[in-house]
């Protein structure tokens, strides 16, 4: 991402966004106590990966990072590197092939 750009919200606010995205109460806590440990500071790539493990879905945390006031471009490259994580996450297992011809 080119510039960084901080977004400060308060908890209150936090939690009407988490809920109108359809979070429960208990994974709403568990993000919240999540942002306390942090030092309630938190990348936005570690925070959507957060939502992610949430159960959202990649257009629900896009909803939720527009609310916060970011553009599209910034999102879509938000998303590209929570990819880019999860296929090197992936490239570091192993896998066994095995052909048998008849």
């Amino acid at each position: 991402m080119a510039e960084g750009k901080t977004f400060t919200l308060l908890r209150v606010e936090m939690r009407r966004m988490l809920v109108a995205a359809g979070l429960n109460e208990h994974d709403i806590g568990a993000i919240l106590a999540q942002i306390e440990k942090s030092h309630r500071h938190m990348s936005i790539v570690a925070f959507a990966a957060l939502l992610e493990k949430s159960g959202l879905n990649k257009e629900k945390i896009s909803n939720v990072f527009r609310r916060f006031g970011m553009d599209d471009i910034a999102i879509h490259e938000v998303m590209d590197i929570i990819d880019s994580y999860k296929i090197n996450a992936e490239t570091g297992r192993l896998y066994e092939v095995r052909l048998d011809t008849g």
